[in-house]
Formats: structure tokens, sequence, C-alpha cells
């Protein structure tokens, strides 16, 4: 292994007599991931900034027990299923599977249990440029409903370049559907410190996927040229998010819908880029998927969630990039497709690269 890089394996509580343990990443960057075995969730991201200066930039809790109650999917593997399926059900080869509805009467992020509260099987990875943690979850044909016996394995990876990677592989023995993301909520001045109106924002998307008004596609695209979605050229967050005369920006109070990206073949490629002036700090977003999820953290006023080191996140007070295929692809047949056959083998990539005193550039 490399001596610009480490990991350390360090126990973060038990779940009845279970050990969940926290994994450590850090680089000779000042840069530090940490990740627990409990949902895959990122607890910890530190960044550099301006001058070298180093803040966590991403949302979340101190202890477990913060972790295992009730909140917004924070830092977490969302599986099997990310985002919504309308009325929780789909069909494959003309039979019907009946999911739980935990989001009105739509089913969302993998239902009731679903693999973020899930304790992941966790091995350690060091190689000469890379330390990392690949998880893995065996999800039982039946649970939350959906067909086959999954395998699946997720792994984080950080290395010298400041990037922070995600690997997804999941195989089947029965046809199913799936649909992974990471569920991290940035914020590049440092969790706890303000809101991300101010950061500026570009997403190689011409278009989004048009919601109904409980956010469900209704298989239609939405151009965003001459909206308050076209962030094809950097723009701060909050230049348009409360334009709520838009009929897509009013059903989500502020963005939480899909943005479809340009290019359409499966390579890894640059799809969007953030950056906070004041930090100097700028996050670039590569990834195979088809789409990533921007959420702005639309819960405001008298929602506050106590967070880490007892500062409060109110609306807002975060963004995230949720790399994915699209909300509700098994009832759109015209949709990218998100069913996977056993002789068949699913894999995606995503990185978040970190770098600082760069500014967005003008096109991917």
């Amino acid at each position: 292994m490399s001596t610009d890089l480490s990991i350390v394996q360090l126990p973060f509580g038990k779940i009845d007599t279970v050990q969940i343990d926290q994994f450590v990443l850090k680089n000779a960057n000042g840069m530090e991931v940490r990740i627990i075995n409990y949902g895959g969730i990122i607890t910890h991201l530190f960044v550099p900034g301006r001058a070298g200066k180093v803040e966590d930039v991403v949302l979340g809790f101190d202890a477990l027990e913060d972790y295992i109650k009730p909140h917004p999917y924070f830092g977490c593997i969302v599986g099997r299923y990310a985002n919504r399926i309308a009325n929780g059900q789909f069909s494959i080869d003309g039979k019907t599977y009946r999911l739980a509805s935990n989001a009105k009467a739509h089913h969302l992020h993998g239902g009731i249990v679903g693999f973020d509260k899930k304790i992941w099987l966790a091995t350690p990875i060091e190689t000469t440029d890379q330390v990392g943690v690949q998880l893995e979850y065996l999800s039982p044909d039946g649970e939350e409903g959906y067909p086959g016996n999954l395998k699946t394995s997720v792994t984080y990876t950080l290395n010298i370049a400041n990037e922070l990677g995600i690997h997804y592989k999941a195989t089947t023995d029965q046809a199913t559907v799936l649909n992974f993301t990471n569920h991290s909520y940035f914020n590049l001045k440092g969790a706890g410190n303000g809101t991300i109106l101010d950061h500026e924002l570009q997403i190689d998307a011409d278009a989004i996927t048009e919601a109904d008004d409980q956010l469900i596609p209704t298989g239609e695209h939405y151009a965003v040229a001459n909206t308050p979605f076209d962030f094809r050229t950097a723009k701060p967050i909050g230049k348009d998010i409360d334009q709520l005369d838009d009929p897509q920006l009013a059903k989500g109070n502020g963005y939480d819908h899909n943005f479809i990206f340009n290019a359409s073949e499966d390579a890894l490629a640059l799809r969007a880029r953030v950056y906070e002036p004041s930090s100097g700090r700028q996050m670039e977003l590569l990834t195979t998927q088809p789409a990533t999820q921007l959420y702005t953290c639309k819960y405001e006023g008298a929602k506050i969630i106590e967070g880490k080191l007892d500062k409060q996140y109110a609306g807002r007070a975060a963004f995230c990039l949720e790399t994915q295929h699209f909300p509700d692809a098994p009832n759109h047949d015209h949709f990218p497709t998100t069913v996977l056959h056993p002789d068949e083998v699913f894999e995606s990539t995503t990185i978040y690269r970190f770098s600082n005193g760069r500014k967005i550039s003008s096109s991917f």
C-alpha cells in the first residue's frame, strides 16, 4: 500500500449483539472518508479547501443510534430501487409484483426496510493506488416484494487524486429490477455551515423526466431551456429555486428531479460540477449512470435536524446528486431498462472528485 494512503477499522457501536464498524480512509492531501457497514453510510467526508482548510462536507450524525432512528437517508446506500415506483408495483414477463408503499401510494428508496437499514459484510481493501471497503449483502427472494435472490456488492474507494469512488455490482437468480445510488447530502462550505444556495452548479442535461404532483414520471421529457432547471451553464443553485410559477419546480418545492444526461453511452464520464466560492472547493461528478436526482432539501422552517457536533440542519442546508436510472422505469418501456436477468451482471461506477482553487469550466 502507498504511504500516501491509509485505512483504519474502528468500532462504531452495536445493533443488538452485532458490532458495527467504521472504516476510516485517508490520503496525504488531507482528504478523509468514514463509512459504516450499517446502511453503507458515508458518515464523514473531510475535504481540503482554500489554504488547506479542511471541512466535513456531508450531513450526518455522531452516533449509530441516530442513524438507526428515522432520518432522510443521510449518506446511505439506497436499494433495491432508488427513487419512486408508482403505486408500489411493476411487471416482468406478464407477472405483477407488489412492493411496500412507503411514500403515500408509492414505493420509495427500496421500501420500509431497504438497503439503507441493512448490516453489510465489510472487507477492507488496500492496494498501491487506493484504499477502500467492499460491502456485500444478499437480498433474499421476496424481500420488500422484489423477486430473486440479489447478490449485491458496493465498493467505496479513496485515492491520492482526491476521488471518492463508488462501484456497484449485482447478480440475480430471477429476473428482477434494481436501481442503486448513494444518498449523501453535500455542503461544500462544511456540514451545518449555512445553505447551499450560493453553490454554483453545472449539469450536462438538456432535459429532466417530467413529474406529476407526487413526483412520479409522466413518461415525458421536460426540456430545461428557458426554465429554472437549466444548469447547462453554471449558476448558483439558489438563483431560480423560488420560481414556483414553473410547474415542475412547484411540484418539488424546489429541486427534487431526475436530470437526464446528454450522453447515452455507459462509459464513465464527467456529468456535473459544483463550486463553492467562499471555500474554493469544487466537486466533479463522474458516472456511468444515465441520470442524477438533484435534491435540495425542501424541508424548511420548523423542521430542524440536529446533526454532527450539535450543528443544526435546516431546509436547503445541502444538496444531493444521486446518480441513478430513471424513477419508475419498470413502468415505462421507453426508459433505460432497470431489469436484471440471471445471465447478466449489473455494474456501475460513480466518482466524486474534489479539488480547490479552481472555477467551473464553461463546458464538459
